[in-house]
């Protein structure tokens, strides 16, 4: 935000395949809720992100990435990230 200016954040909700919410979603309801105290002038938007490692996992494969590559939680949750971002982009232009 020092560098860039921030309109809104986009963050991961947790939830189970049937859509109830995840045992992780309190921690990041916690983490928005220090975020918005800390940064009221922006907003913060909840999206999806069921299936976003699954995602993360086949564009690792299509890129033919190795299997130590893949293993790496961070590389994971980084496309995982883009990919909540893209679809939650693309959701906003219908």
């Amino acid at each position: 935000m020092q560098r860039e200016p921030v309109e809104r954040i986009v963050i991961g909700e947790p939830r189970q395949p049937n859509g109830q919410p995840s045992e992780n979603l309190q921690r990041v309801q916690q983490f928005v809720n220090r975020w918005r105290k800390a940064h009221p002038e922006v907003p913060i938007e909840y999206y999806d992100e069921r299936f976003t490692s699954v995602l993360a996992h086949q564009a690792m494969l299509d890129g033919g990435l190795h299997k130590k590559a893949r293993r790496d939680k961070a590389l994971v949750d980084e496309i995982s990230a883009t990919i909540i971002l893209q679809s939650y982009l693309e959701s906003k232009r219908k």
